[in-house]
């Protein structure tokens, strides 16, 4: 297989896209723990902590990559929207919603890296997994509000 050359341009744009989206999500999982109410908060406030936290490590490692590329990571952080609907459902089709955004910039990052590095194939390859993965739980979550 002929390897292409890499965009680092490209690349970079794509990466800090992902990091800023991931920071995002930060806020975002952190705001909606706060959130929740009702007999399932505790679960539930568990599952979208973790989710914060894995949001900040992946914009850790998508800054990694951009400064490894000699590139530069971004200062922003992607537009919240405040929907001001904090109901279980509405927080888990909102993280749904978010999950799926996420996975189609890793898709993205996938095609601008594919036959140029496999490193970063792999990088992307394994982020889009566990996109792919988050969503699945967030449909299954969402079944008993009739909604996945």
């Amino acid at each position: 297989m002929e390897m292409k050359e890499l965009n680092v341009d490209v690349v970079c744009n794509t990466l800090n896209q992902i990091m800023e989206y991931e920071l995002a999500g930060v806020v975002r999982y952190t705001h909606s723990s706060l959130m929740v109410t009702g007999p399932y908060r505790l679960p539930i406030v568990g599952f979208l902590k973790e989710q914060a936290s894995e949001s900040l490590l992946h914009a850790q490692q998508a800054g990694e990559l951009i400064v490894g590329l000699d590139g530069h990571p971004s200062l922003k952080i992607a537009k919240i929207e405040e929907t001001h609907r904090h109901t279980i459902k509405d927080i888990l089709e909102e993280a749904l919603e978010h999950e799926l955004h996420a996975l189609s910039l890793y898709k993205e990052l996938l095609s601008s890296v594919a036959d140029a590095s496999v490193y970063l194939e792999e990088y992307a390859r394994g982020l889009i997994g566990q996109e792919e993965q988050h969503s699945l739980e967030l449909k299954a979550m969402l079944k008993d509000f009739g909604s996945a």
